[in-house]
């Protein structure tokens, strides 16, 4: 349940509502909006009855929220939330990149990788410490010594982190190292782990199942917006369909949804979306005008001879072409959203 207050009211009303609120035993959540503040009810309110609000004064309306997912919902918060990365902002308006490996393979490596990245223009360098591979026998990740590699490498280029975290164990362990921790596709429904996330504090890339549909990956959202403590940051990676030509097919539908139906930012996965290296930079740009809020991307300095994905990764040469197509299509949307004011 959300209570909208009257553009006219009072700070006093307002305070008189959280009040009135908070003696039901429930929480608040306030949006400041341009016109109306939002206030939000935050708890069981089945029992609540809208009569209980629109009693008071400076109230205008309250509305039920049907949807089974409600903190992460846009009727819950109509404003859109803006996630800081210590000092880097996403959903404010620009598009922030994410570049890097999909392994970290050695300290060399992610340095060259972190280079690289920072050259192009990303502001936070990606790379799995932890992967989960379909096969045993793939390389598993460097875990701790990884993590070690890929903060050692973000500091020396003044860049944050974001790598995957793929067991409640490991959870101090990878926030310790990184800035952002990101839950895989192959996660998503895993509500423990999501749950567990939630309580850390750290911003969280919540990455799209390889089957989950929009109200499957809303409602894991939710599992960790309702612990309160850390944002989430929605990540289009592809979804798995009966076409094989790529390795996913990319959803940028989901992204123009997302943000209506969500006040959390969404950011793109073209290299998991398509699996092909020179298929990447077109749906990166495709990802900018579909309003995205950035994207992550992965590179190597030698993808022939990555330990993994390297079909998909990007050389530097391709990376900062695509990073120079994309600036000029962030400009051109710059443009478009001038004219809706």
């Amino acid at each position: 349940m959300i209570v909208i207050m009257k553009k006219n009211a009072t700070k006093e009303q307002v305070k008189q509502v959280i009040e009135r609120i908070k003696k039901e035993g429930l929480d608040v959540n306030v949006d400041q909006g341009t016109e109306h503040i939002v206030i939000g009810l935050k708890g069981d309110t089945r029992g609540m009855q809208d009569v209980a609000f629109n009693s008071l004064e400076g109230v205008e309306n309250t509305v039920k929220i049907s949807k089974t997912y409600k903190l992460t919902s846009r009727e819950f918060h109509p404003g859109n939330t803006v996630v800081d990365v210590d000092g880097v902002k996403i959903g404010d308006g620009s598009f922030v990149t994410m570049a890097g490996p999909c392994s970290i393979e050695g300290l060399d490596q992610i340095r060259e990788c972190a280079r690289m990245a920072k050259a192009g223009g990303a502001k936070i360098l990606r790379g799995g410490a932890f992967k989960p591979r379909t096969s045993p026998y793939a390389f598993q990740g460097l875990e701790e010594e990884g993590l070690k590699y890929i903060r050692q490498a973000a500091d020396e280029f003044g860049m944050k982190v974001i790598t995957e975290v793929m067991d409640e164990g490991h959870i101090d362990m990878v926030a310790e190292y990184s800035d952002i921790l990101q839950i895989g596709a192959r996660n998503m429904q895993n509500f423990k782990l999501l749950s567990a996330v939630g309580k850390t504090g750290k911003p969280i890339g919540l990455k799209r199942g390889i089957s989950g549909t929009i109200d499957e990956w809303l409602n894991a959202a939710e599992y960790i917006a309702v612990q309160d403590k850390s944002p989430v940051i929605f990540i289009e990676r592809g979804i798995r369909t009966y076409e094989t030509a790529t390795r996913n097919t990319f959803d940028l539908s989901a992204v123009p949804l997302i943000k209506k139906l969500s006040h959390f930012p969404v950011i793109v996965d073209p290299s998991h979306g398509t699996g092909i290296w020179d298929l990447v930079p077109p749906m990166a740009r495709a990802g900018v005008a579909s309003g995205a809020d950035g994207m992550i991307v992965e590179i190597h300095p030698d993808p022939a001879n990555a330990w993994s994905d390297g079909p998909q990764s990007l050389n530097e040469k391709t990376y900062m072409r695509m990073m120079a197509e994309v600036d000029i299509l962030v400009n051109a949307m710059q443009e478009i959203k001038a004219l809706d004011k």
